[in-house]
């Protein structure tokens, strides 16, 4: 398998919901499946990035119920694993019922795991008189470790670039942009109507979520009133936003994700998309371009790892949809493209990620926004150089640097940010 064809298998699927509480599920899926009978109790260790992620967000098919514990206690009575990362599609509401109740009786916990360098959650379940275990690790649905009732079904030993079984990872971080954009000749037909399988599955969600009384409606309605410009720039805004807003919000449509982030899935996807048929740039560029949006993505996330303390819509997603743009327009012009990733990073390179909730729509707005503004200053020849901050000479140097702040500079800001959720939500569920 290709290196293109790696990243995609692994870092671009459908998602029903945030991604770290539906991985949560499907951990606690995979560990139910194994066993027969009544659901007595389901444990959750999570690492920080996870638990901060599911500590406030909504999951689907649960009528408006947030957090980690719900979505393991669903996950695990639907115990449908071959569902991945729309296990909860499999959800009804005798198995919504049966979760409340375990949740009452505090039978469900979530607890919080130490760093294990990067995604991690490892679910217990006892079901039916019988213990069995599923750890996820390196990825949403990177299984490392399958147990029931102490016998191993499933080990995976990190390998020695500690890529927990995504070896391809360990590749892609020494690749460049010119290497990236070289990996466009592996796409054919098949992941043509894969990607654009991401276009429509996103622009669906969109729609639903302009229903929404949300940002996007408010991004919309400062359009209505003047306050903006009616353009690609907005019309764009609105899209993220309200695709954002109704994944945020739980509604029940999955959404194309990329670097295993939905939000990351929106503006990597329907940025490019939206600026490319505004500007009449054929189909097969537009997917192509978007399909560059998922490989940068990917790389970065490769630098930052999976849940930065940064927030991924910025300095992930935001950056591949400026290169996707550079590239829809200028082609493989390397000189464009550092320039807009420069930019960009130097613009919005800050961003917290204080875990997934409403809020993010927002972010997801800045981001669209400073993607669109880099990119068109890049293919004007107008950027951010190495005289200025942290930026690079490159963009692959820009984003070493990145690296660095996130892995040293910022090893405290998930501690701090979780100890103020934590103080915010004494007395209620946690995770």
């Amino acid at each position: 398998m290709g290196m293109y064809r790696e990243v995609i298998e692994h870092e671009v699927f459908p998602a029903l919901g945030c991604t770290e509480p539906i991985a949560v599920a499907y951990a606690a899926s995979l560990a139910a499946a194994q066993l027969e009978g009544e659901l007595e109790r389901v444990a959750v260790l999570a690492d920080p990035g996870v638990f901060k992620n599911g500590f406030a967000v909504t999951v689907p098919e649960t009528g408006g119920l947030k957090g980690n514990v719900i979505a393991a206690a669903l996950g695990a009575l639907v115990a449908r694993p071959e569902l991945k990362m729309e296990i909860l599609s499999g959800a009804s509401e005798e198995l919504l019922r049966q979760a409340k109740l375990l949740v009452e009786r505090g039978e469900v916990s979530v607890s919080l795991a130490g760093k294990e360098g990067g995604l991690h959650i490892d679910v217990t379940v006892h079901r039916g008189g019988g213990v069995a275990r599923a750890v996820l690790s390196g990825g949403h649905t990177n299984l490392v470790r399958l147990e029931r009732d102490g016998e191993v079904l499933v080990q995976v030993e990190r390998d020695s670039a500690g890529e927990e079984n995504h070896r391809y990872r360990a590749e892609l971080k020494e690749m460049t942009l010119s290497s990236l954009i070289s990996l466009l000749d592996e796409v054919n037909d098949d992941d043509l109507a894969y990607l654009k399988r991401g276009v429509e599955m996103n622009l669906r969600i969109a729609e639903a979520g302009k229903a929404l009384t949300k940002v996007g409606y408010y991004v919309e309605e400062l359009v209505r009133k003047g306050f903006l410009l009616s353009d690609v720039v907005s019309s764009s805004k609105i899209l993220t936003a309200s695709a954002s807003d109704a994944r945020m919000a739980g509604l029940s449509f999955p959404v194309m994700s990329s670097g295993g982030s939905g939000n990351q899935g929106i503006v990597a996807i329907l940025v490019p998309y939206n600026v490319g048929l505004f500007f009449r740039i054929p189909e097969e560029t537009i997917l192509k371009s978007i399909a560059l949006s998922h490989l940068v993505n990917a790389y970065i996330k490769c630098h930052t790892g999976d849940l930065a303390p940064i927030c991924g819509c910025a300095i992930a997603a935001g950056v591949g949809a400026a290169v996707a743009i550079v590239y829809q327009q200028a082609g493989a012009d390397i000189e464009k493209m550092n320039l807009a990733v420069n930019t960009i990073i130097s613009d919005i390179g800050g961003m917290l990620c204080d875990g997934a909730k409403g809020g993010c729509a927002l972010k997801v707005v800045s981001s669209t926004d400073a993607s669109i503004r880099a990119a068109y200053m890049a293919l004007s020849g107008h950027g951010i150089t190495e005289e200025e901050g942290f930026v690079g000479a490159s963009a692959e140097e820009t984003i070493r640097n990145l690296s660095r702040i996130t892995d040293d500079g910022m090893s405290l800001a998930d501690d701090t940010m979780l100890s103020i959720m934590l103080e915010k939500r004494r007395g209620a569920p946690r995770g």
